[in-house]
């Protein structure tokens, strides 16, 4: 697949997500179930206007936090936390096709700003899109937007929280 590169600012965008330390074979397990349970949650509590299914990597301890953008910040349980996707200058990419390619997308971002003396903080984030039921027909159409957090220049290397990630690898 041929990726278009883009830098553009993101917004912050607060999240209702699980957290965990994921090793990449098991994303496919835990994405979609988080997702779920996030979105049960969402709907118990009467959150209003859901957004689109999220995963957030934060570092190489493989902590990551998967949910649903929300329109404001909540108060959670043990189980879904109120968080948010980092704002600031990124690099981003939309992936068309099955999800077990994302990793492309993210190996084409981080080796692009590479190249491009782009600085990757080491934060990252893929937003998938609204499930269509045409998609169960041809997942060639699948959308996910890939995101990679930029470090900023104008200072030392970027410390997120959680560490530095490299995004997943596979």
């Amino acid at each position: 697949m041929s990726y278009s590169i883009e830098l553009s600012s993101s917004e912050l965008i607060h999240t209702a997500v699980i957290r965990g330390q994921v090793a990449p074979e098991e994303l496919s397990r835990f994405v979609p179930a988080a997702c779920g349970e996030v979105w049960s949650f969402i709907r118990a509590a009467s959150l209003p206007r859901p957004g689109c299914h999220l995963a957030l990597y934060l570092d190489t301890q493989r902590s990551v936090e998967v949910g649903a953008e929300v329109s404001e910040p909540f108060v959670g349980d043990d189980r879904v936390h109120c968080s948010q996707l980092p704002a600031g200058r990124v690099a981003t990419t939309v992936h068309f096709g099955p999800y077990p390619g994302l990793s492309e997308a993210h190996a084409v971002i981080r080796r692009w700003c590479a190249e491009e003396g782009h600085p990757l903080s080491g934060i990252c984030w893929e937003i998938y899109g609204h499930w269509k039921e045409s998609w169960n027909a041809d997942p060639s159409k699948i959308r996910t937007d890939v995101f990679h957090l930029l470090r900023e220049s104008d200072s030392k290397p970027s410390q997120p929280a959680h560490g530095a990630n490299q995004g997943p690898s596979s």
